[in-house]
């Protein structure tokens, strides 16, 4: 499991962001996982000004008011979620919610089920419960 430091999940978003900024993301191309982070960056160009300047953003402090990089963070753990299906069954609900609901609002109603999920867990002292995840977000239909 890939756990980075709030360092380096802030330094890979300026580092998309710069590279979208710059051209360089045509130019020399992106892996995977940077296309899907520039997807999201790009349905999101109110936190531009958070990406900017990766030195500003790595002193910064979020705790009074929204995170873009845990905002954005989770959008990207919800697409890695679906396109393995895991939890089981999470791909065919987000998919069925999507029917409903355009991507984006669909993915912002499915992260609110996330982080309760990963609140639950942490204040219970034991690991996500995924099924219950799932269920919620199937509830949501």
């Amino acid at each position: 499991m890939f756990a980075p430091t709030q360092h380096e999940v802030r330094a890979f978003f300026c580092g998309v962001f710069a590279k979208s900024a710059s051209g360089a993301a045509v130019s020399q191309g992106l892996q995977p996982i940077e296309a899907l982070a520039l997807e999201w960056l790009r349905e999101h160009p109110e936190y531009a000004s958070d990406f900017a300047d990766v030195e500003v953003a790595l002193g910064k402090d979020y705790k009074d008011g929204s995170n873009p990089f845990l905002h954005l963070s989770m959008h990207l753990s919800i697409s890695e979620q679906c396109s393995i299906d895991q939890p089981t069954g999470i791909r065919a609900a987000v998919e069925q919610l999507i029917e409903k609901k355009d991507l984006h609002e669909a993915h912002h109603l499915v992260m609110e089920e996330l982080g309760r999920m990963l609140w639950e867990s942490q204040q219970n002292g034991r690991p996500p419960d995924g099924a219950a995840y799932v269920e919620r977000v199937r509830a949501l239909l």
